[in-house]
């Protein structure tokens, strides 16, 4: 069954992409990824319904085009979940997690940090669904802001001032509140509230 496609996504897609690539040229030489660095493919992190939802709908387009890559993504993804499993923070059923409780966010920060991604070609070193690839990834590497300042990827803007590190960052205000939308929508169609794994978009 084709999962739903959020109309709106291609749409939210078009303005990151434009944000980003500004924010890479603004960043020249003190942007360090490059294919094949996989840093940040190794490690859970949360994404939203939206993201899910894409991902699944990537997979599907990788089944049409190139079944037996698709195959692999989900054996991959598969087999992440049986890992992830036992320590999961939040429902195993529905691979939704718990992100309230006195004791998230430290069991999050310690769960699964050299998990690989089940997206991630590991003799390529590439991603197999990088159009459908969550907002997160899309968006790492480049000056994000957060609570805390500026977040940076470590391999990124190595003894960059505070100035210049400001002036490659980038702008968030014509994305969240899209994005929000969207990913209620995502939830509506979905019957899934909540953030969610990669692994868990894939494998179950």
């Amino acid at each position: 069954m084709m999962p739903p496609r959020i109309s709106g996504d291609p749409q939210l897609i078009q303005i990151v992409d434009a944000v980003t690539a500004q924010a890479q040229h603004a960043s020249g030489s003190w942007l360090a990824c490059r294919p094949g660095c996989t840093q940040c493919c190794h490690g859970v992190f949360a994404i939203s319904q939206l993201d899910a939802l894409r991902l699944r709908t990537g997979l599907e387009d990788l089944t049409h085009d190139d079944p037996a890559r698709a195959a692999a993504v989900r054996d991959r993804a598969r087999q992440a979940v049986v890992r992830l499993l036992p320590e999961f923070p939040g429902d195993p059923a529905t691979g939704i997690l718990a992100e309230s409780g006195p004791d998230f966010d430290e069991r999050f920060d310690a769960f699964a940090n050299d998990e690989p991604c089940p997206a991630l070609d590991p003799e390529t070193g590439l991603c197999d669904l990088y159009a459908a690839r969550p907002m997160t990834c899309r968006l790492f590497g480049l000056p994000i802001p957060s609570e805390e300042g500026l977040a940076v990827c470590e391999l990124c803007f190595v003894d960059a001032p505070p100035e210049e590190v400001a002036r490659c960052a980038v702008q968030l205000d014509s994305i969240t509140p899209l994005e929000d939308a969207l990913t209620a929508e995502s939830e509506k169609l979905t019957n899934n509230s909540g953030a969610t794994l990669v692994a868990f978009a894939l494998g179950l």
